[in-house]
């Protein structure tokens, strides 16, 4: 694998970076504390491609690859976890499972507006009592003629409330029985289908988490995505993208955390010369580097495996498991390295512990990536 960025990929990185410290910086603190949700900073995304990475030119989006759409998440996520998390959400999430999936004229018809972030997306699998058991959703869709009936309530989902545009699994057949899921897209505006409860959330507080309710919610057979009975089979795809995507936003937010930690080291003095001149210090910014340089290679071969189409499962799950604990512990860190002032919402680490923890628990928890790598190295 060649580890050297090619120009295409700097220059999106860059693009990125300038975006997030003209656009997003200056507002961080003030969107955690209010919880708001800025959507026009996405849709300013969208105009520069940064809502369709993926998407090809034909369906509007920036027909770039995953080493772009990985730049784009951690030049963002190093900035605010918030704006990264939602950035990736509607790429990987909604908009790739319609890209990945949908028939050539579902493409048409929504991906142009996704990918310019026209419309926002949203991706509903979880429920509120089956989570990582989503063989057991109580999400249902009842066939009636050309139509299906949805019924069920999904959370945690990001942009639960202010999508335009939603993909939801629900169930088709018996509970845990094999294909027993299909995949819709469902607008927002369609009777019975609802934003529920935002979630008062820890961190990643601009990004908004709610839940999604249908009832008696009708749509035509026209917005299902594949065969009926392919929903799960087609989530677990997506998932695996999915978690590269958790995967680069931990490392961005990994990465703010140390390099914050690292200036403070140099300009705060203690016994007449910088703290980063004592082995404690030093010692920790040396292993939070390290750490840092090794979630970015797992991340690195998970989008060289995806350029060349094949399979990414253990990949992916390694990469996310090991990102994701890798940014608490580097914001842990980074917190300990900035002492009491950590603590306070005047230094931005703080933020950056408050945001990493999410990586560990959302597109599946560190358990459940050590459940897939499990199997993949077993072949169970």
């Amino acid at each position: 694998m060649n580890f050297q960025p090619s120009e295409v990929t700097l220059e999106v990185a860059r693009a990125a970076r300038d975006f997030a410290a003209r656009e997003i910086r200056p507002y961080v603190m003030e969107w955690d504390e209010q919880q708001h949700f800025p959507l026009e900073v996405l849709q300013s995304l969208g105009k520069l491609g940064m809502m369709g990475v993926l998407v090809p030119e034909q369906y509007g989006g920036a027909g770039l690859g995953y080493f772009e759409y990985n730049a784009v998440i951690q030049e963002i996520a190093k900035v605010c976890g918030s704006i990264g998390l939602s950035v990736a959400a509607h790429n990987s999430l909604c908009t790739n499972h319609i890209l990945s999936f949908g028939s050539e004229e579902q493409k048409k018809q929504w991906l142009p507006k996704l990918a310019t972030a026209e419309w926002i997306g949203a991706w509903g699998l979880t429920e509120p009592n089956t989570g990582s058991d989503a063989g057991n959703m109580k999400t249902t869709a009842v066939k009636d003629g050309d139509h299906w009936i949805l019924n069920g309530t999904k959370n945690w989902i990001t942009h639960g409330r202010s999508s335009h545009l939603a993909v939801v699994v629900c169930r088709t057949g018996q509970p845990r029985a094999r294909s027993n899921a299909t995949a819709f897209v469902v607008e927002r505006g369609t009777p019975g289908f609802t934003g529920g409860k935002k979630e008062n959330k820890l961190g990643m507080r601009a990004s908004e988490t709610a839940e999604m309710i249908f009832e008696n919610c009708r749509i035509p057979d026209s917005h299902r995505l594949g065969d009926v009975g392919d929903g799960f089979r087609q989530a677990l795809t997506i998932l695996d993208g999915g978690r590269i995507s958790i995967a680069a936003l931990s490392v961005g937010i990994a990465k703010g955390a140390y390099e914050a930690a690292r200036q403070y080291a140099q300009e705060r003095h203690q016994f007449d010369q910088p703290i980063a001149n004592f082995q404690g210090i030093s010692f920790k910014l040396a292993d939070m580097a390290t750490e840092i340089m090794a979630a970015e290679l797992l991340v690195a071969q998970c989008c060289d495996l995806k350029e060349r189409h094949e399979k990414v499962t253990k990949q992916s799950a390694m990469a996310k498991y090991y990102a994701s604990e890798t940014a608490v512990k580097v914001a842990t860190d980074a917190v300990q390295v900035f002492g009491g002032y950590g603590y306070t919402k005047d230094f931005p680490v703080e933020k950056y512990y408050r945001d990493a923890k999410l990586c560990t628990i959302g597109e599946g928890t560190s358990e459940i990536q050590k459940i897939v790598i499990a199997r993949e190295a077993l072949g169970l």
